[in-house]
């Protein structure tokens, strides 16, 4: 039998390497780059700390050292997944320096496997199914001003490419967007350049790291609805921030937490010192001249798009992934119902940290690659035929993440019973999905 190939060592990488191996399933790893950790070692700035806390951003099984600080740092973070990888012997199965080119399905619904070609190889490799985690924070985006036919303005940078303070140093920078890297930058541009303006084309809920020296994802408990932690962390705003026109910024244009909330307030500071200008959305750009919606016109030298990143599986066939906007079309949010053994982790994003959620999520991600293994019908066809859809926004809330997790663990049966109906459906040329009923192990036992 082929083996399975996990394809990245970033955070979500590692751990669904290391459920794989627990469950005694064989694959193989490739990585692009010489290190672990993704975008934590090679993709985030020199002065980049977590907005999540270390309590929520920690795997379940592998605590953070004790000394490191309720947010700790980039170089931090790096370690702390090198630690992981050495801790559980990852890197034996991981064959870094290895760019994928292109995955391929064999047979129909790839009931053959996948053909893998690596970049530099004349042939490709045959694996059983594929395990895409290949991060989203990588494929840039930005607006439709920043490029003239398709070549991206020579004053333009992404956030992405922001490395040091250094390169904002003496500069007239502006600063797009409104999420956690725009406030870093924008922060920094604030302390180094000569200028820093801040355009934001809406309004954003910005949220302090701590309350009452607590880290503020923390405060959010599982027993609290969503309405009830709205309510208490608007009026802790209100009573830490104020309102936000007093900062010259619009109001919220969505309810809390309805969009990834910022969290940061030092951008506060630097707005009542006068160091950092805001600025409403901008309307063009010619030349290093850039035109806002309300009409101002200002000159820069340096423009830094935090605008975020699209969805991108560059090596699998252009189609095979359907993303609406940022949302990736993925049967409880990693199957596709056309595939067997086709897993697309780490799409969405949780509200606050991963560290939670990826332990049972590799677990189950184990568990269904077993389950898929015994069964020819494509997993994602089973999943969707018992009423779970794709999710419907990138976002997810961490608690109810794994409430999910906890009931897709208990589908194993149903799944099982069902794909082998559904085969002996198909051998009989019939091809639509059985009607949902309970097979007999799941059925409630009458009470004597």
């Amino acid at each position: 039998m082929h083996p399975l190939i996990v394809i990245g060592a970033g955070p979500v990488g590692l751990a669904v390497a290391k459920g794989l191996g627990e469950a005694g399933l064989d694959y193989v790893q490739v990585e692009a780059t010489d290190h672990v950790g993704g975008n934590w070692a090679h993709g985030v700035y020199t002065t980049a700390h977590i907005i999540s806390s270390k309590k929520t951003t920690e795997y379940g099984d592998f605590p953070m050292p004790a000394h490191y600080p309720d947010f700790p740092s980039a170089s931090q973070m790096r370690a702390y997944f090198e630690s992981y990888a050495d801790a559980f012997s990852l890197r034996d199965k991981i064959r870094f320096d290895t760019r994928v080119a292109s995955v391929v399905p064999v047979g129909p619904h790839a009931t053959d496997g996948w053909d893998v070609t690596f970049e530099g190889a004349t042939r490709p490799e045959r694996f059983r199914g594929v395990l895409v985690c290949n991060g989203h924070h990588w494929a840039r985006s930005f607006p439709p001003w920043a490029t003239v036919d398709g070549v991206l303005s020579p004053h333009v940078i992404h956030s992405k490419d922001f490395v040091a303070p250094d390169q904002l140093a003496g500069k007239r920078v502006l600063v797009v967007g409104g999420g956690n890297s725009a406030c870093d930058i924008v922060s920094e541009a604030a302390r180094v350049s000569t200028h820093a303006d801040w355009s934001l084309r809406r309004g954003y809920w910005f949220m302090p790291k701590t309350f009452f020296g607590i880290p503020t994802i923390e405060l959010a408990q599982p027993w609290l609805p969503v309405p009830a932690q709205r309510l208490v962390v608007r009026s802790l705003i209100r009573m830490v921030v104020g309102d936000y026109k007093r900062y010259g910024l619009p109001e919220p244009d969505h309810k809390l937490f309805e969009a990834h909330p910022t969290v940061s307030t030092e951008v506060f500071h630097y707005l009542k010192h006068g160091r950092i200008h805001p600025r409403p959305d901008v309307a063009k750009l010619e030349g290093n001249r850039v035109t806002f919606t309300d009409g101002a016109v200002a000159d820069y030298d340096l423009i830094v798009c935090a605008t975020g990143y699209d969805v991108s599986v560059p090596f699998l066939p252009e189609g095979m992934i359907p993303v609406r906007g940022k949302v990736a079309e993925l049967y409880a949010g990693m199957l596709r119902p056309e595939w067997r053994h086709l897993w697309v982790v780490g799409t969405t994003q949780p509200r606050y940290g991963l560290g939670g959620l990826v332990r049972p999520g590799s677990q189950l991600i184990a568990a269904w690659c077993k389950l898929q293994d015994e069964l020819e019908v494509p997993l994602g066809e089973l999943v969707r035929g018992i009423g779970v859809r794709p999710p419907k926004t990138h976002l997810m809330d961490p608690h109810a993440v794994l409430r999910m997790i906890s009931v897709a663990q208990r589908l194993v049966p149903l799944l099982r019973w069902r794909g082998r109906h559904r085969l002996r459906q198909a051998s009989a040329d019939v091809t639509p999905l059985p009607v949902v009923t309970r097979p007999p192990e799941l059925r409630p036992a009458h009470n004597r």
